[in-house]
């Protein structure tokens, strides 16, 4: 827990008021020059799961040498661990990482390769790519950072493909995410992985923040964002799709609730979203998948056809495809039971760990 002491700016970490031993201990390096927001985003959404009683997860953050640290804005931290704090972590975070990209130190390097080689999941989010990639962590796989850190991290990094198309790839031990906010959305999926669909929803409603965002980096590389007016037809077309899943979606469909071409539309869809409309409808209705496992009794037949698969083989096909578990071994694992593991899942959206089968988003 940080507290401001309302006149400098100077915050002390302090230890958190339960002392029982942790599920999960996520331990998320700082250093000087780290931003406010980098910093707290796996705070948020990880100490998020302890303060809904889903599990109990811990958050302790650490520096090189445990002294203070400054951050961009101008505030002093006080009363980190050092570098021990990360040899008892189930998870380790590099949140950020310098602008100038400057390659890690060998402290650094050989904690992150220590806590990975006993088990612990390493998570490189936004520029924390760099630290990760520096430790040999990422040697042949596909990784994402911030896009401004593109051409520097694969000219430092040349067996690295880098990959513009999504918010986050995670390999199961290691996860890497894309700029900024998409430290959330990577977040929030390692939510999801230990504990539920059910409980990543619950942690993202709670933070107001989306349970899941498709798309990644290239819309905002090549161009920002179109404005949109107040009556967006993309985002009443999202809104529309959601409550009719159970029907066919047909981009034809969905470009006429929208009053647009067919051609005009997945332009548009795309631009909004970062994804196309048919992959955007097949994640949601995995999604309404996921929760109907999760929190009833319906039979996956019928969840097949209430999620507009219309057969359970088509469920199966892209439940495994998406996830590498079959709908019955995720339905066993997380319906009905109170999420209290700090394991990270073998069944339900365990990561195949082999370089050409990340879990994508």
């Amino acid at each position: 827990m940080l507290i401001y002491d309302g006149i400098t700016p100077n915050f002390t970490s302090l230890p958190p008021a339960n002392q029982e031993e942790p599920d999960v201990r996520i331990a998320i390096y700082a250093f000087t020059g780290i931003t406010m927001f980098h910093l707290s985003v796996p705070q948020m959404v990880f100490n998020e799961v302890a303060r809904q009683g889903l599990a109990a997860w811990e958050t302790v953050l650490f520096s090189d040498d445990d002294a203070p640290v400054t951050t961009a804005e101008g505030y002093q931290i006080t009363g980190l661990s050092g570098p021990d704090a990360a040899s008892g972590a189930e998870v380790v975070v590099v949140p950020s990482w310098y602008d100038d990209g400057r390659p890690a130190g060998q402290p650094l390097r050989q904690l992150l390769v220590d806590s990975h080689h006993r088990g612990a999941s390493i998570a490189g989010l936004c520029l924390g790519t760099f630290p990760i990639a520096d430790a040999g962590l990422l040697a042949g796989r596909r990784a994402v950072t911030h896009w401004q850190g593109f051409d520097q991290l694969t000219a430092r990094h040349p067996d690295l493909e880098i990959d513009d198309s999504v918010l986050y790839i995670d390999y199961g031990d290691v996860i890497t995410s894309a700029g900024t906010a998409s430290a959330l959305d990577a977040c929030l999926h390692m939510v999801r992985t230990r504990l539920g669909a059910d409980a990543a929803n619950q942690v993202a409603r709670s933070l107001v923040i989306a349970p899941h965002r498709d798309g990644g980096q290239a819309q905002y590389i090549q161009r920002p964002l179109p404005e949109h007016a107040d009556d967006d037809p993309i985002s009443r077309v999202l809104d529309w799709a959601v409550d009719h899943l159970d029907e066919s979606l047909p981009v034809e469909r969905l470009a006429e609730v929208a009053h647009m071409s067919v051609r005009t539309f997945i332009r548009t869809f795309r631009a909004s979203t970062g994804a196309t409309p048919a992959s955007w409808v097949r994640m949601r209705r995995l999604d309404e998948a996921r929760r109907a496992l999760e929190t009833t009794s319906v039979s996956i037949d019928q969840i097949a056809v209430n999620c507009g698969f219309g057969s359970v083989v088509t469920l199966r096909q892209n439940f495994a495809a998406a996830f590498k578990t079959t709908p019955s071994e995720y339905r066993r694992r997380f319906e009905a039971r109170p999420v209290s593991t700090g394991q990270t899942p073998s069944g339900p959206t365990s990561i195949d760990s082999t370089p050409d089968r990340p879990a994508v988003i």
